[in-house]
């Protein structure tokens, strides 16, 4: 009878927990391009720079380190600009993470490749702990990294998703109940 309740339910907690969208504009941000502080921003950063150039004698390495640093910083603010990215009253790009289409590069591509890199590094260090564990002396080589085999280990990595795939249907993704220890209460 529980499952039946709980069934019913999960229908209408779905609906009352979606958010609705809103019709307001996001926050009192603006494009970029059209942002006083943004190119205020602009201004002041190359000011410093061109102000650090001008301690430098013509030619030397510092003085073309700091004359590329002004070319990125103003290829930056250009690439800011000429994108659909929306700037605050502090003249800097904010990310709309709200679940609006229109704004699903801002944030898309960064969060999926967040996500693959820290699963490939969760995936990895189990995979070495998992290895480890089967030799003679496990907690040294928990402590002191076995280099040649971790490299080794962090290379068969890449394709995660698929091994893990293949884990959880053959069942040695997720560990049974017999294996797990509980403390007594």
């Amino acid at each position: 009878m529980t499952k039946i309740v709980k069934f019913a339910f999960l229908p209408l907690l779905t609906f009352l927990g979606l958010p609705m969208i809103s019709n307001a504009d996001i926050g009192g941000l603006n494009p970029c391009k059209d942002s006083e502080v943004f190119q205020k921003r602009l201004a002041k950063t190359v000011k410093k720079l061109e102000n650090r150039l001008k301690k430098y004698e013509e030619g030397t390495p510092p003085q073309i380190a700091i004359q590329q640093q002004i070319t990125q910083t103003k290829q930056r603010f250009t690439r800011y600009a000429d994108s659909n990215l929306l700037c605050g009253n502090d003249g800097l790009p904010h990310l709309i993470t709200d679940g609006r289409w229109s704004h699903g590069s801002e944030f898309l591509l960064p969060s999926i490749l967040f996500l693959y890199i820290s699963g490939w590094i969760g995936w990895v260090g189990r995979k070495y702990i998992r290895t480890v564990g089967q030799t003679s002396n496990p907690t040294e080589k928990e402590i002191i990294i076995d280099v040649p085999l971790a490299i080794s280990i962090m290379t068969s990595g890449f394709l995660w998703p698929f091994a893990a795939w293949q884990e959880f249907l053959s069942g040695d993704l997720i560990a049974s109940d017999e294996t797990i220890t509980t403390s007594p209460k």
